[in-house]
């Protein structure tokens, strides 16, 4: 008998810069210009050179959207002799690279041209939709409206960037909001084939926000929303849950087939006050499923050839090294 399969990646999570154009009622990530709030060089090395010690495969990156666009951002960046954020974040993906990490970048909203660079130094990318809704969440966060987030999902589909979205539970959206948004990530990927992974993540609420005090998804909800996905997505398009942010134990038999980026050495910085749990623990969450690590980017992406000149022999090594140690990569 086939035994089910459930997925993993070993990462490390570099926020780069905390500074966010939106404002988002749930947020607690974002920090105004003046507290700094940018990661320095060297502490990404030390973080990316530890990572390697330890097997880690990837590193993401992840930054508030467009903090150029926040008073004070720009000279802070300045200081460490760049002009634009996705400058600096491009140069750390060089050092990962060399280091024999694969980045994964998540940069909120990107233009066409800014995709295409960032695809050569990039084995994936990723944007949350989060909802199709109109929500007041999203009231003062320009980058969230819905129709620019499927125009650069779209985006990444023509440049054949293998990609992880996902849709947000909790934030006001009703369940045929939450349809209504899976139905359109399939679309894309009907039309592009480039959709690696949705996850579908519970709201969690933030003391000091707007929304501290909101209703939090129950695990039934989620567990719908979980079966929602797998139902409405194609079977080669994983279905993946945070572990450190619901009960995984219980969900994954809703439907799950990926719990995401795992790091052993750097916290969740959006939900901090989550810790990811062990390596070794995530076999007792899966239970009787097969656990099996895998790259940033899925094995059929490297098949069909979506991988830059400048990451395919990395690419190529890490996904033998994997298969070598029995880990595979068969997402």
């Amino acid at each position: 008998m086939h035994r089910r399969e459930i997925t993993f990646s070993k990462n490390v999570f570099l926020p780069l810069t905390t500074v966010c154009f939106n404002r988002c009622s749930y947020c607690c990530f974002r920090t105004p210009a003046q507290d700094g709030c940018i990661l320095p060089p060297g502490e990404v090395l030390r973080t990316l050179d530890s990572g390697a010690r330890v097997g880690v495969t990837e590193a993401l990156f992840t930054f508030g959207e467009r903090p150029g666009r926040v008073p004070g951002f720009p000279g802070l960046l300045s200081a460490l002799g760049y002009g634009d954020i996705l400058d600096y974040c491009y140069d750390l993906c060089c050092a990962a690279i060399d280091r024999g990490l694969l980045p994964h970048t998540n940069a909120g909203i990107l233009t066409y041209a800014e995709l295409e660079r960032l695809r050569e130094v990039n084995a994936s990318m990723g944007l949350m939709l989060e909802t199709t809704a109109e929500v007041e969440a999203h009231a003062h966060s320009p980058g969230k409206d819905p129709a620019v987030r499927i125009e650069m999902m779209e985006n990444a589909g023509k440049l054949r960037i293998p990609f992880t979205t996902g849709i947000l539970i909790g934030i006001g959206e009703t369940m045929d909001d939450r349809e209504e948004s899976l139905r359109v990530i399939r679309d894309l990927h009907r039309r592009y084939d480039h959709i690696q992974e949705v996850i579908v993540q519970n709201f969690c609420p933030k003391e000091g926000t707007a929304m501290e005090h909101a209703p939090v998804p129950g695990t039934d909800d989620l567990c719908r929303a979980i079966s929602l996905a797998r139902e409405i997505l194609p079977p080669e398009v994983a279905v993946q849950i945070p572990p450190n942010l619901a009960d995984a134990a219980y969900l994954i038999d809703c439907g799950v087939d990926d719990l995401g980026g795992i790091s052993p050495l750097t916290i969740d910085y959006v939900n901090p006050e989550h810790p990811w749990p062990q390596i070794e623990q995530l076999q007792n969450l899966v239970g009787d499923a097969v656990l099996r690590e895998r790259l940033c980017i899925y094995q059929r992406f490297i098949e069909k050839g979506w991988v830059s000149p400048t990451l395919e022999p990395l690419v190529r090594r890490l996904a033998d090294r994997l298969h070598t140690a029995g880990g595979g990569d068969e997402a």
